[in-house]
């Protein structure tokens, strides 16, 4: 045996390798046998020595596929499914393989992606903008709805100012403890006085015109002549009613009032909580055990009871009651506009709540609905001109109290530029309020 011989029976059938070649093997054609299979001597028989020992079938016993040719032995010939191959696995199937689309892989099943119509887009927006419409509307009936009206309060009398033009306000501040417990009173340190006062008046003057609207003090310590009754201070006004103080207020001026408006402590504090505090700058340091408050000096958030002892105390200044009516102004203006910042009236969680305590704080004439309430907004959100009633010295009373005495030729013009919803002299107004 030769040494190729031997080679080739160590071999295994299936080691993969190809076999060496034996001398006389010729050149194979792609797809021959891995050697050659001896063919029968010219003219011998069949099966003879040196036949193969195999017999390979000629290429026609096999059908091509789909043919319907049947094989030997075998029954009717049954439709074959067509066949293919797809990355050198056969694919299930007998449906014929579909071309390729351009930039599609063969094996991204994603399917064209659809395109949204304007139709559509407007759908939706119109769907939103009826949702709103709806909570707009829910939440005006609901707010007008919890509005605590004062009956009577601008009802008209002999001799009553007849309308002027704009709009006028009066927003009272009383210090009523109706709504707080014995701890909040400690705690915001409101004493435990009965009743109730006013703490601080303004007239507010909404121009036709489209002026700024105009903000203006009243001292509670301002002499007044009060309708029916003696010479006193305005805040004795309040005590005979609401309905008093604004025929006081009317008389006094000359200013026709059309909107009444008043809110006591507790709601003060509720109002700043609901909002997140507001933001004030402290002109000076503030100091005052009395009111429970200790402030530095400079721009600084105010909690709801720091907002209180901010502008109830009397400490600071040449004149301690007339820089308490700034603060008031001051503080009026910045919590007003932040209440109707988009922040804190798009946010349910900040508007919500601040609706609750506004509607339980403030108090308001029987006609002054959530459309009123809101041009109130607006007109303290837009900067006002601020100011004070200008006053000339002190007057003493005839129950032997002193009180605040106007500068009368100043209080004048200052009132008939709002009764005429004219712009304010500036040499009428209190240069030193900002």
């Amino acid at each position: 045996m030769s040494e190729d011989d031997r080679t080739r029976a160590m071999r295994s059938p299936g080691d993969g390798r190809p076999l060496p070649p034996r001398p006389g093997d010729g050149l194979r054609a792609g797809g021959a046998p891995a050697h050659q299979v001896p063919s029968a001597p010219a003219g011998g028989p069949a099966g003879g020595p040196g036949a193969p020992t195999h017999k390979l079938p000629a290429a026609s016993q096999y059908p091509e596929p789909g043919s319907g040719a049947a094989s030997p032995g075998s029954g009717p010939e049954e439709p074959r499914q067509g066949r293919s191959r797809v990355y050198g696995k056969a694919r299930s199937g007998g449906s014929p393989m579909k071309p390729l689309r351009p930039g599609r892989e063969p094996s991204d099943p994603a399917r064209p992606r659809r395109r949204v119509s304007g139709g559509t887009i407007l759908k939706i927006v119109a769907g939103f903008l009826v949702v709103l419409l709806v909570a707009g509307v829910g939440m005006f009936i609901w707010i007008n709805s919890r509005i605590n009206g004062i009956e009577g309060v601008l009802d008209d009398y002999p001799g009553r100012v007849a309308d002027t033009p704009g709009t006028n306000w009066l927003l009272v501040g009383s210090d009523s403890r109706k709504g707080l417990s014995a701890a909040e009173r400690k705690k915001l340190r409101t004493g435990q006085a009965v009743g109730q006062r006013t703490d601080s008046m303004m007239l507010l003057h909404i121009s036709d015109s489209g002026d700024k609207p105009t903000l203006v003090s009243l001292p509670r310590d301002l002499a007044v002549d009060i309708p029916g009754r003696k010479r006193d201070k305005l805040n004795a006004a309040y005590n005979g009613g609401p309905q008093l103080l604004v025929k006081t207020v009317e008389t006094v001026t000359g200013v026709h009032v059309d909107h009444y408006m008043e809110i006591g402590f507790a709601g003060f504090v509720d109002i700043v909580d609901a909002i997140g505090g507001v933001e004030i700058n402290v002109r000076a340091a503030v100091d005052d055990p009395k009111a429970g408050l200790k402030l530095k000096k400079g721009t600084q958030v105010l909690t709801g009871a720091q907002a209180l002892g901010y502008v109830r105390t009397r400490k600071g200044g040449a004149l301690p009651d007339f820089e308490r009516t700034k603060r008031q102004r001051q503080f009026l203006g910045a919590v007003v506009k932040k209440a109707a910042s988009p922040g804190v009236l798009i946010n349910p969680f900040t508007s919500i709540p601040l609706a609750m305590s506004a509607t339980d704080a403030v108090a308001v004439d029987g006609g002054t609905g959530a459309f009123s309430l809101l041009s109130l907004g607006l007109a303290m959100g837009d900067s006002p001109v601020t100011t004070v009633v200008p006053f000339g010295g002190t007057e003493r009373l005839a129950d032997g109290g002193e009180a605040i005495k106007s500068d009368r030729p100043k209080a004048l013009a200052l009132f008939n530029a709002l009764k005429e919803d004219k712009p304010v002299p500036k040499d009428v107004l209190d240069t030193g309020n900002n």
